[in-house]
């Protein structure tokens, strides 16, 4: 059986913990923050909890647990030679932490497996920087308040209704996930598969029409044109948190093991 541990137990990991038993594989660890093991046993059983990944190693890890969870667990994880899938793709817009987490990998001789999260089409980004890609967009539109406590709060006034679309961000995939960590790890996952932090222009939205966090790519090539739009609906009683993301981390956890695979 898999042994899977985890980094984090909010609404993510709480899913992918219970999706597990589906694909043959059990929850062995959970790392957790100093003081937080009651809270994580509490919402995901009575699983060992630790603050870093100590020597009784799962099979694969995954991190649940954001940017600073990567940052401050990833390296280590990765020199213990496990795999790790992770959902914390903007954390890569840091330079130096995308190459100490890739020099971690092949001292660990493993991977950092990147989750697709709440997008699609990254396959074919992929297969299209294989000649020569022209332009990739990436557009993210949400509520007003879907944007609450991000930075564009320093740009509108979010309590004030919105007669009108209002962009809020508008620059390259770098600035979008260096000033948005909370927001815009699909920016990232657009620009990793395709052109890159600099390569990718991003827009950010808040449209009061909008019903539910609306993902939009468009891109340009020799392998022709893509448009690819997903309105994405978020884990029953977290609003924040997209459905697509959580089960792209089972999806991922699932091909691991597959003999037959994408």
């Amino acid at each position: 059986m898999l042994r899977v541990g985890l980094i984090g137990h909010g609404a993510i990991a709480q899913y992918v913990a219970r999706g597990l038993s589906g694909l043959g594989a059990t929850l062995s660890l959970i790392i957790v923050r100093p003081g937080r093991a009651v809270a994580a046993q509490a919402a995901l059983g009575d699983v060992i909890c630790r603050d870093s990944i100590g020597d009784d190693l799962p099979d694969i890890m995954v991190d649940c647990a954001g940017h600073a969870g990567l940052a401050q667990h990833g390296p280590a994880i990765l020199r213990a030679g496990v795999p790790m899938i992770t959902v914390s793709l903007g954390a890569l817009a840091d330079a130096a932490l995308q190459a100490g987490l890739a020099e971690a990998a092949r001292q660990g001789k493993t991977s950092l497996i990147l989750s697709s999260g709440a997008i699609g089409g990254l396959d074919a980004l992929r297969a299209a920087r294989m000649g020569r890609l022209d332009r990739v967009t990436y557009e993210g539109r949400k509520p007003p308040q879907g944007w609450a406590g991000s930075r564009a709060e320093k740009v509108m006034d979010l309590s004030v209704p919105l007669d009108a679309a209002a962009v809020h961000f508008d620059g390259d995939a770098r600035q979008a996930a260096l000033l948005y960590p909370k927001n815009a790890n699909v920016a990232a996952a657009v620009a990793l598969a395709g052109l890159g932090f600099e390569g990718t222009q991003v827009r950010l939205i808040a449209d009061p029409a909008a019903q539910g966090n609306t993902h939009r790519i468009t891109a340009h090539g020799d392998f022709g044109e893509m448009r690819l739009t997903i309105t994405g609906q978020t884990l029953p009683g977290n609003p924040r948190t997209s459905a697509l993301a959580a089960m792209s981390v089972l999806s991922a956890l699932a091909d691991h093991r597959a003999a037959i695979r994408f």
